[in-house]
């Protein structure tokens, strides 16, 4: 019987942010995950404190970036790879109404840090740009598959993970936690993105669930070494090529790509870029959504063994480290986890 601190259930952003913090406080753990979530793997990674369609800040923006920033480093000293592109993202107006909200929302609290009063003019004519950008500041893309695949590969390393499917019924519960087939616990974290559906314990949670297909490009021609938002994102990744992205679909829960996606992202790209360009690739995952967009971190209510790390959405990166800490000073140190993330929101 092997026995352990914790066994997290998933290993996408959620669940090694929640290791990560294990590791910090020297907690031993098992990884049990079998690779059907795709949803961290298939990230942009951009992390931009603002919304840049109603340009209002995100929520909790700098507190997760003053938490995840840091983290991400010491994740790039210990893997050995470099996970942290520091690129400005600027947002392409479409008319003088978005000029004159953009000057609005600078004035804002929780905006003034991020966004200036300024119209910045950049030649490019691979680029429509008549009434010209907005620049966001503190701006970024963390590299999710990188991370993803090193962490994993260290896990793997250190006997530490285990790839394959869940099984929910070899839970059996005693006084000392729980075991699992040959794994004594005392806490089992359940981080399974949208696989949570499947978990009879957390099935009820309202997580919805919405599939986002992104393009790669290659665009010798459209030379941009920034992010550029208009009607998708564009992200460089080097080398010519791009991520174009996303789309949010609600009924369609496979990680299939579409035509119908593609053709939706080529369309809109095409209305803010005039150069020649090839899709190279297209990816597909589904994003754990919730209807009011905050997080479900909490604890069974019967099973008091069994917690939940799930529901980080579209901004997983900026949010895993801050809520996987907010869960671990529950479980360890008995701090309340905040009302408007805390699973127990939805309890009747």
């Amino acid at each position: 019987m092997n026995n352990v601190d914790y066994i997290v259930v998933g290993s996408g952003l959620a669940g090694i942010m929640f290791c990560d913090v294990l590791m910090q406080h020297n907690k031993t753990f098992l990884v049990i995950d079998d690779g059907s979530q795709k949803s961290s793997m298939v990230a942009g990674g951009l992390y931009n404190p603002v919304v840049l369609k109603r340009f209002t800040p995100v929520w909790e923006s700098k507190k997760q970036l003053e938490l995840a920033l840091p983290r991400y480093k010491v994740l790039e000293k210990q893997l050995n790879i470099q996970l942290d592109y520091k690129v400005p993202v600027y947002r392409l107006f479409a008319s003088i109404e978005e000029q004159n909200n953009w000057f609005l929302a600078s004035d804002k609290v929780g905006l003034s840090e991020y966004i200036k009063p300024e119209i910045h003019h950049i030649e490019n004519e691979a680029i429509k740009s008549d009434f010209g950008f907005g620049k966001v500041l503190h701006t970024g893309r963390i590299d999710t598959k990188t991370l993803i695949t090193s962490f994993k590969k260290e896990l793997k390393s250190n006997n530490q993970l285990v790839e394959t499917s869940f099984d929910y019924e070899a839970i059996q519960f005693n006084l000392e936690g729980l075991t699992y087939k040959n794994t004594q616990a005392k806490h089992i974290v359940f981080a399974e993105g949208f696989g949570l559906k499947r978990n009879p314990y957390f099935n009820k949670l309202p997580l919805k669930g919405t599939k986002g297909e992104l393009l790669i490009i290659e665009a010798p021609k459209l030379n941009i070494d920034f992010v550029l938002k208009a009607g998708v994102f564009l992200i460089p990744l080097g080398e010519h090529k791009y991520i174009v992205g996303a789309t949010y679909e609600w009924n369609d829960k496979s990680n299939n790509t579409t035509e119908a996606a593609k053709t939706e992202l080529l369309d809109k790209l095409k209305v803010f870029i005039n150069c020649e360009f090839k899709v190279i690739d297209q990816v597909a995952g589904i994003r754990p959504t919730v209807i009011d967009r905050r997080p479900l971190v909490g604890q069974h209510n019967q099973h008091k063994q069994l917690y939940v790390l799930n529901g980080l959405g579209t901004r997983g990166l900026m949010i895993a480290p801050y809520v996987a800490k907010k869960l671990y000073n529950f479980i360890e140190n008995n701090v309340d986890i905040d009302y408007e993330i805390n699973s127990t929101r939805f309890s009747k």
